[in-house]
This record gives structure tokens, C-alpha cells and sequence, in this order.
């Protein structure tokens, strides 16, 4: 595992490699399954509804809802502090698959479950930029 800042850096592989650089371009990419159409995150080598190899990419809208929160308040390392307090989220997309990542942009005591967001990008590296979601 990398480390910028004392964050930790996600790990770049060939399955995860295309989601990577479409963030970098400014794009939440998912992979879709080219037997079943089963849209999915995160990257695999296979289809998780049907088990098939015919896995292939799409540009996601960048839109979903909260499903669930929590506030983080005390902050898990150094890294986080300036940070503190700041939204974890899972995000429902309007393509169907849930991901968890940061809510930013907002009052963390104003989140809601089912507040509408969009995608935005942080860039923590050259080579790493990290989807998050701000109120739609």
C-alpha cells in the first residue's frame, strides 16, 4: 500500500486499471457485463451476477443517493485530522451498483439518507484521483 500525505493510495491492478484512468479523466467508469448487461463496482475479472468473462466499460452518470452515513468525528490517523468531521457514505448510483465513498461540499450534519448527489474528484497523486460525491 502507498501512502501520500499518510493517506492510504488504492492499489492499481489490471482489473481496476481502466476505473483509475477514467477518474483521473474525470469519470466514474463501472464495468458491464457484455452477456447479461449486469452493471457492477468494484472492478473484477468476472461478472458477479452471471460468472461470465465478457467484462467491459461504461461511463456511469455520476449521479446517486445516499443510502447510509456515518460522520466521522475523531479522525483514523494524522492524515484525516484537517478533515475532521467528514461524511463516509454508501452511494446508491442510478446505474444500480452502491459504493462507498466521501461526502464533500456539505454540512455533515445536514446529510440525509436518500439526499440526491453527484460525482465529483479529488486528485491526491498525478495518477490518482479519487471519485467522491457533493449534493446534487
Amino acid at each position: 500500500m502507498s501512502y501520500v500525505s499518510g493517506k492510504h493510495l488504492p492499489p492499481v491492478n489490471s482489473e481496476s486499471a481502466p476505473y483509475w484512468e477514467g477518474c483521473r479523466q474525470g469519470e466514474l467508469r463501472l464495468q458491464q457485463c457484455g452477456a447479461c448487461n449486469y452493471i457492477q463496482f468494484y472492478p473484477r475479472l468476472l461478472c458477479s451476477q452471471c460468472g461470465r468473462r465478457e467484462m467491459g466499460w461504461v461511463t456511469a452518470s455520476g449521479l446517486g443517493r445516499v443510502k447510509s452515513f456515518t460522520i466521522v468525528r475523531r479522525a483514523v490517523s494524522a492524515a484525516y485530522e484537517p478533515e475532521v468531521p467528514y461524511v463516509v457514505a454508501l452511494v446508491e448510483l442510478a446505474e444500480g451498483p452502491t459504493m462507498m465513498s466521501n461526502l464533500v461540499d456539505c454540512d455533515p450534519e445536514a446529510v440525509v439518507t436518500g439526499l440526491p448527489v453527484q460525482v465529483t474528484f479529488d486528485d491526491w497523486t498525478d495518477e490518482i484521483s479519487v471519485p467522491m460525491f457533493r449534493p446534487a
